[in-house]
């Protein structure tokens, strides 16, 4: 097994876990959304998951997300961290889509929309990491699912998080040096 530091030549990956992403990460959002639209457990699910989940029957409110892109800053923040190691700096921006079916849809859009300003709800976001910047405004768009049209609406939620990686980065503290000449 190779040294994971600046000790020797080549790549270094993260010596620190990272953020949750994946699954870890819809399971984050999806309590999030659940939480500030009033909707009751097993009723938010991701978009695109493997299994697909069943779909309500028609007449029951329920929501679908998708993280839709993840967009990091331009410049990134070396941090020294000691004599062993940097930390990389970076924020994360993450768009998600948050679409909300059923005959109480519409209601529940724009609830879910005015609680992401209740700052409760946000330093309870925070515990997650992370936190809300933005929306977009509420769009009507009726999908056809099993041969019969639902209410659907759709709004786009912008979160942002800090994420930290460390690095093994070592400092030069000491190196042989020989003087030579006049």
């Amino acid at each position: 097994m190779t040294a994971n530091s600046s000790e020797q030549a080549g790549y270094l990956a993260p010596l620190s876990d990272s953020p949750a992403y994946d699954e870890v990460l819809e399971r984050e959002i999806s309590r999030w959304i659940r939480a500030v639209s009033g909707l009751p457990d097993g009723t938010v699910f991701p978009r695109w998951a493997d299994p697909q989940p069943k779909i309500p029957p028609l007449g029951t409110d329920w929501a679908a997300f998708g993280i839709t892109s993840i967009q990091e800053d331009a410049n990134p923040a070396s941090v020294s961290n000691g004599d062993e190691s940097d930390q990389q700096w970076q924020h994360e921006t993450i768009t998600i889509i948050c679409c909300f079916y059923g005959p109480g849809g519409q209601a529940i859009s724009t609830r879910f929309r005015d609680g992401l300003r209740v700052a409760q709800n946000n330093v309870e976001l925070n515990r997650t990491t992370l936190t809300y910047a933005d929306n977009s405004r509420i769009v009507s768009a009726p999908e056809l699912i099993n041969k019969q049209w639902q209410r659907r609406y759709d709004i786009n939620v912008t979160l942002r998080r800090k994420v930290v990686r460390e690095y093994g980065i070592k400092r030069l503290v000491d190196a042989p040096v020989t003087y030579f000449g006049d």
